[in-house]
């Protein structure tokens, strides 16, 4: 043990090697920590090699210096995926150096960052919107200035929990408004929100279960009914939409509410995700009647909520396509569009390319808390063996392929992989074989 301990090479001799390569606080700072590792092994009996103290430094330094972010293969048929950054990103360049995110060039003087995408929503949902970071800061930022210190009547069967833990009645509570539950779990009628009105309501609450799915003995009323009791009362009728649909996906499968039509029914304010249904990057979209609208965006929390460049940029390229009806230039919309038959030729090509597997006949989904009890027919590539570490291969590959495994045989679904990724996903098929 001491001989080991003694051949273990010092920090200067480490950084003297390494010199010029890295900046040196990097290197001393990793020289120790191997080091230090190296004498627990040591100490502890464990198997360790003094002579690797540079190579395994050398290795640290270079992994730091790799991206962690970095371009994947969806090879799932997950649309939107939770672990994948949702909706994968149209194609924008973004722009270097100083851009007019606060400038008005026109006019000569400071303008409003909403402004690159305000005039996209207003045509395309026929009403005022905002954007902050995300639809959990929507609903938070609406519920803290339309009902804190008031009373919010939803019910019981929309008390969901969203991403990561996040539940509505935790958001409400932290908003400053106070909850106040009607119905059951499984069915809810209009007399139950007449009934919960009163002097101290300030917002009635409308949650689309856009990551469940409820069924047998279910009831809710309808939003124009709903909505119509709000105008009664003088009370404003907000519904968290969650997925955000605004074009119309029914003729592939894909039944969602349209944003555009909850507003026609006469619902005050909706909010809903900008990285699912709507196809473009992370966002929480606020739209709704014009004062509500403008009181929400005064809201002291707007600015801490608000969303950078790059995002405002990947929006306006997202909404401007789907104002001219360009829905192959947004990829979520292009993949949850792909019929059966296109997807089985283009599995045929890959089959006969890397020489392995089988199609067999199977689902993909749009997922990313979206559509819950929805499924899209597709065809997949289906590969027998070692699923388990065929998976592993392939997710530590250069880029990393990310399949499933179904009914313990590998899947690949070409529904989520773009036409210019299939090149490399055939590489890392015939690198299976």
């Amino acid at each position: 043990m001491s001989n080991q301990l003694r051949s273990l090479p010092s920090v200067d001799e480490v950084a003297a090697r390494l010199a010029g390569r890295y900046p040196h606080r990097l290197i001393v700072a990793e020289a120790r920590r191997v080091i230090a590792k190296l004498r627990e092994d040591i100490r502890a009996g464990r198997e360790a090699d003094p002579a690797a103290v540079g190579r395994l430094v050398e290795a640290a330094l270079d992994h730091l210096r790799t991206p962690s972010l970095r371009a994947v293969i969806n090879a799932t048929g997950v649309v939107l995926h939770t672990n994948l950054g949702r909706a994968p990103l149209a194609a924008f360049e973004p722009i270097p150096g100083y851009s007019n995110l606060e400038y008005d060039i026109a006019a000569g003087r400071r303008g409003k960052r909403d402004s690159h995408v305000a005039a996209l929503l207003e045509r395309l949902l026929d009403r005022p919107a905002i954007v902050v970071n995300n639809n959990a800061a929507a609903v938070y930022l609406t519920l803290n200035e339309l009902a804190a210190g008031g009373e919010v009547i939803i019910s019981r069967g929309e008390l969901i929990e969203i991403g990561d833990g996040f539940r509505i009645p935790d958001i409400m509570a932290r908003s400053g408004a106070v909850l106040r539950e009607v119905g059951a779990t499984n069915r809810t009628r209009i007399e139950d929100y007449r009934e919960a009105i009163n002097e101290r309501t300030r917002l009635i609450l409308r949650v689309h279960p856009s990551n469940f799915h409820l069924s047998g003995f279910t009831g809710k009323p309808a939003l124009k009914e709903l909505a119509a009791l709000a105008a009664i009362h003088r009370i404003p009728l907000y519904e968290d939409l969650g997925s955000g649909c605004l074009v119309d996906l029914s003729a592939h499968g894909i039944r969602e509410p349209l944003a555009a039509e909850s507003l026609a029914a006469g619902v005050n304010v909706v909010s809903f995700s900008g990285d699912k249904l709507l196809g473009g990057p992370q966002a929480g979209v606020i739209a709704g009647d014009a004062t509500l609208v403008a009181r929400i965006r005064r809201n002291p929390m707007f600015r801490a909520l608000r969303v950078d460049k790059l995002i405002y940029q990947a929006l306006e390229t997202t909404l401007r396509a789907i104002l001219f009806e360009e829905y192959d230039a947004i990829p979520a919309l292009r993949m949850l569009a792909a019929t059966p038959e296109s997807l089985l030729e283009r599995a045929e090509r890959m089959l006969s390319r890397i020489g392995i597997g089988e199609l067999v006949a199977g689902q993909s989904v749009a997922g990313g808390g979206s559509t819950p009890d929805q499924t899209l027919p597709t065809w997949l590539i289906v590969i027998a063996g070692d699923a388990v570490g065929m998976e592993r291969k392939l997710r530590r590959g250069s880029p990393p392929v990310i399949a499933r495994i179904a009914d313990d045989r590998l899947a690949i679904d070409l529904r989520t992989v773009p036409p210019e990724q299939e090149d490399a996903l055939a590489a890392a098929l015939q690198a299976l074989s």
